[in-house]
C-alpha cells in the first residue's frame, strides 16, 4: 500500500449502531468516489448524510494534503467500530426499570488514487 496515494477521514461519534452503519458502508466500498457520492445523496437512510460528510472530508484531505486527482479516487477501505453507549432507563411495572442502550459508532473512510480501474461496483 502506497501511503502517498491514500488519504482518510474519520468520525468517532456517529449516532447509530455499528450494525446499521456497516450495511450502508459495505455498499460503497471499492466504488469510484463520484458514484459513491451519488448513491449516498439518494439513499433513504438517515445516516447517509453523515457518511457523505465524512466521505467529502476524505476527498478534501486527498486533494489538499496529498495533491491527489479527484477523478481517479476510489474508496479503498471503510471501517466501522463500536464507540460509547449511552445508557438510559425507562420505568416499568412493579418498581422495576428497563434499560435503553443508545449506541455510537466510529467510522473511518480511506480513499486511494488508482491509475488503472480495477473491478468497480456499479
Amino acid at each position: 500500500m502506497n501511503q502517498n496515494l491514500t488519504a482518510y477521514a474519520k468520525d468517532n461519534m456517529v449516532r447509530i449502531s455499528p450494525l446499521k452503519l456497516s450495511v450502508l458502508i459495505k455498499s460503497i466500498i471499492n466504488m469510484k468516489v463520484s458514484s459513491a457520492i451519488n448513491q449516498l445523496q439518494f439513499s433513504q437512510k438517515r445516516i447517509s448524510n453523515v457518511v457523505l460528510k465524512i466521505l467529502k472530508a476524505a476527498i478534501a484531505n486527498a486533494e489538499n494534503n496529498k495533491q491527489l486527482d479527484i477523478d481517479k479516487l476510489f474508496i479503498k477501505e471503510a471501517y466501522v467500530g463500536k464507540s460509547l453507549r449511552m445508557k438510559r432507563w425507562r420505568p416499568r411495572a412493579k418498581g422495576r426499570a428497563g434499560s435503553i442502550i443508545k449506541p455510537f459508532s466510529k467510522l473511518t473512510i480511506v480513499v486511494e488514487e488508482r491509475q488503472e480501474q480495477k473491478k468497480e461496483k456499479v
